[in-house]
């Protein structure tokens, strides 16, 4: 177990062996948690936690939908070719 100090300044150095096994780079973002134990550091997420009601149809299409008759053509097609050998 590695010690390490507070600093005037509330500081408080992660030592390297730690960082190192955790992947945290200089101006990793952590979440300070307090917990019966002592204090939790947790990385931060990279983005705010969201729901899909929050983001569904946010994306633009770029295809035009197909009907069912295309689809199912398109995979005639697709089965037809890989059977000929030639996938």
């Amino acid at each position: 177990m590695e010690t390490t100090r507070l600093s005037s300044k509330g500081q408080v150095i992660i030592p390297k062996a730690i960082r190192d096994a955790r992947q945290w780079e200089v101006g990793q973002e952590l979440t300070v948690v307090e917990t019966p134990e002592g204090v939790l550091l947790r990385p931060s997420a990279a983005f705010p936690e969201t729901s899909l009601d929050e983001v569904a149809g946010s994306l633009r299409d770029r295809v035009q939908p197909r009907s069912d008759r295309q689809i199912a053509e398109a995979l005639r097609r697709h089965a037809r070719k890989r059977w000929r050998g030639r996938d």
